[in-house]
């Protein structure tokens, strides 16, 4: 069983319905939950004429390898209806592989770590709250202190959700 951290979004809708949602069919399409985070509202970046998102990481185990996860991640956001339309843009749902084990991947339909997971709060946040001493080889230090070190200064609000 490989360890992963999956990142969860959503700003479209009924942002905490789709949040849960989700969370059955990850496990169905393979993947054991462990833990997951407290629900975050935070601000959009890129794009900022859109709602505000609920953001949630997830730590779980699967026996999938990191691509399959991957199609199966995209089939859980087709089936739901979230559609693409461009970069940062709105989402019913999204769902990322942050961290598979301690590999680095670098193809090009997927990058582990996520490519731009230390420079954004809406993830880090929910992370280190997990997961606060989780060290991949490729960083510098913990989770904590990634959140600690990153220049984003989004903001990331806990909700009840």
């Amino acid at each position: 069983m490989t360890r992963v951290y999956l990142a969860l979004g959503s700003n479209v809708g009924d942002r905490a319905k789709n949040l849960r949602e989700a969370l059955p069919l990850i496990s169905d399409a393979g993947v054991r939950i462990l833990r997951r985070s407290s629900v975050y509202e935070t601000e959009p970046l890129g794009y900022l004429d859109q709602e505000w998102f609920l953001n949630s990481v997830v730590q779980g185990e699967t026996e999938l390898s990191a691509v399959e996860l991957l199609r199966r991640l995209r089939a859980i956001e087709e089936q739901m209806g979230s559609k693409k339309a461009f970069a940062n843009g709105p989402r019913l749902i999204d769902l990322d592989i942050l961290l598979y084990g301690d590999e680095t991947i670098s193809q090009n339909e997927l990058q582990v770590p996520h490519p731009r997971m230390l420079q954004r709060r809406f993830v880090l946040v929910p992370l280190a709250e997990i997961a606060p001493q989780l060290q991949h080889p490729d960083w510098s230090g913990t989770a904590q202190e990634m959140l600690a070190q990153t220049t984003d200064r989004s903001e990331v609000r806990k909700v009840a959700a």
